[in-house]
């Protein structure tokens, strides 16, 4: 079966429709997103007091975000399991389980007695479903951008990848809206009394929604495809083995393979170091952007949290509808150019961030919060298709996940801690925007050392043609789009990135 017949096939099944695939996506990591925010934003106006109190405001509020850390500590660990068997058995069952996994613990957190209850034991129980949230989100992402990719074109991969990327500020948007209605009707006292626990609560019917939906849904046709070739050179090598002890020794030689995991780590390497590369500055960005921005507006300039909550509101819509048209506008000109305007957009931004926020002006707040995440939603957006491109089928749930995962350690779960801790020591904002600008230089020093994946076609493995992924697979234009798919047309200028292989009809 050729990609193009894959890919036509995929958007006209029953369960397999790309707007039904992208809607169990987004919903799949809103929810996700939410339940894992939800945290975020908690742990910078309650749990600070109510898991962990202490004399002084910014001491709790680090050992709430430390314990944020640790749900990112688990995430490279979710990603290398949930990648393993994602590789093995297929993407949408293992989607499930993440759903279960992170909504459940989500919910169990709404349940929790304080410290107040149950002394030390209140963080420790904290921790602990916090660590389940952490491995469910590191398979969760891989999966669902996967679930996207593989069953889009290569025309237009860019813009249906980007839908669940959008999962992210959607829930933001989720867990900060809920919070902040919460925070305008009710008192202060009745908010940390009992207030805090409905969002978490509310997770518990947002799964069941998400499972309804994500349950419907087929399977990656590509990672089929892909498994029937190797089970059919299984059968192959079975027979020409002949007799059945022989028989029976090649197959099981022929389908013995490395762990996902060792093998992307052995082949693909450089793939794995430059996808945390490019996700570096997009992740220390956006904590920077949401969670410590709540801690810094609040704790260190002593406005309102509703202004705080109120300005992450309106950024987070915006960063929502604006990063599928990152993706689409990478369809276009290529992954890397895109990623790069987000990058140094971002790098220069750090310095004028902090000094709009400065002028204590809730507008000034608001536009320093939305170009912020416009500028990240520009790394963000073309980033699930440039990552998902850089990978092989049988590794790349696996290569995604670690990756990614990786990568959201060193930038996601230390950076609002980094922040803190610069705030303590300097009480200046400027040694936090010269941290966030070298964390996005770094990745604008990635992505121009990459190679454009724009295109490429996701069958195309290197591991049966011999050819790098980056460079031998067919141009976006090679493979026309399908009927459902909106048009759009590369610029006819556009420099050609697979030169080499020219033996599509152009």
């Amino acid at each position: 079966m050729s990609p193009q017949q894959t890919a036509t096939d995929d958007r006209t099944g029953t369960g397999g429709g790309i707007g039904r695939i992208v809607a169990a996506s987004l919903i799949g990591t809103t929810i996700e997103w939410y339940d894992f925010f939800l945290y975020g934003s908690a742990a910078a106006l309650v749990f600070n007091t109510l898991f962990f109190p202490s004399s002084d405001p910014l001491v709790g509020t680090l050992l709430a975000f430390l314990t944020y850390a640790v749900g990112f500590a688990a995430r490279p660990l979710g990603g290398v399991v949930f990648g393993h068997f994602g590789d093995k058995v297929g993407r949408k069952k293992l989607l499930v389980l993440s759903l279960l996994m992170m909504g459940g613990a989500t919910f169990a957190m709404g349940l929790l007695p304080t410290h107040a209850g149950i002394g030390v034991w209140a963080p420790v129980l904290l921790t602990v479903l916090r660590l389940v949230q952490g491995f469910a989100l590191g398979g969760e992402w891989g999966g669902a951008v996967l679930l996207v990719s593989e069953h889009g074109g290569d025309r237009h991969r860019g813009f249906w990848a980007s839908w669940p990327q959008a999962g992210a500020p959607g829930g933001n948007l989720l867990a900060t809206g809920v919070l902040a209605l919460l925070a305008a009707v009710q008192s202060d006292e009745a908010f940390l009394a009992w207030g805090w626990r409905v969002p978490f609560l509310l997770s518990g019917v947002l799964v069941v929604i998400g499972l309804w939906i994500r349950i419907s849904v087929t399977e990656s046709p590509v990672f089929l495809q892909a498994r029937e070739q190797r089970e059919k050179a299984a059968a192959q090598a079975a027979r020409a083995a002949g007799g059945a002890a022989e028989a029976a020794r090649a197959a099981a030689e022929s389908v013995k393979e490395e762990a996902p995991a060792v093998d992307v780590l052995r082949r693909s390497w450089r793939a794995v170091l430059t996808a945390i590369g490019t996700r570096l500055g997009e992740n220390i960005s956006y904590y920077i952007l949401s969670a410590f921005l709540l801690v810094y507006v609040t704790t260190h300039l002593g406005l309102p949290k509703s202004e705080a909550l109120n300005a992450v509101l309106i950024g987070s819509a915006v960063h929502f509808v604006t990063i599928p048209l990152w993706g689409a506008l990478s369809d276009r000109i290529g992954r890397r150019p895109v990623t790069l305007i987000g990058a140094l957009g971002t790098t220069g931004w750090a310095f004028a961030f902090f000094a709009l926020l400065d002028t204590e002006s809730f507008p000034v707040i608001v536009l320093a919060v939305t170009v912020g995440l416009l500028l990240h939603g520009a790394m963000y957006g073309p980033q699930a298709a440039f990552i998902s491109e850089m990978f092989d089928t049988k590794v790349r749930y696996s290569g995604a996940s670690m990756g990614s995962q990786l990568a959201s350690i060193v930038g996601g779960a230390l950076a609002p801690i980094i922040a803190v801790e610069l705030l303590k020591e300097y009480d200046s904002s400027v040694p936090i925007s010269i941290y966030l600008a070298c964390g996005t230089a770094l990745t604008a020093i990635t992505v121009l050392l990459a190679r454009e994946t724009a295109g490429r076609d996701l069958a195309h493995d290197s591991a049966t043609t011999g050819v790098p992924p980056a460079t031998g697979a067919p141009h976006a234009t090679d493979v026309p789009p399908a009927t459902d798919v909106p048009p759009a047309p590369l610029p006819t200028g556009r420099t050609e990135i697979y030169a080499p292989h020219r033996d599509s009809p152009q």
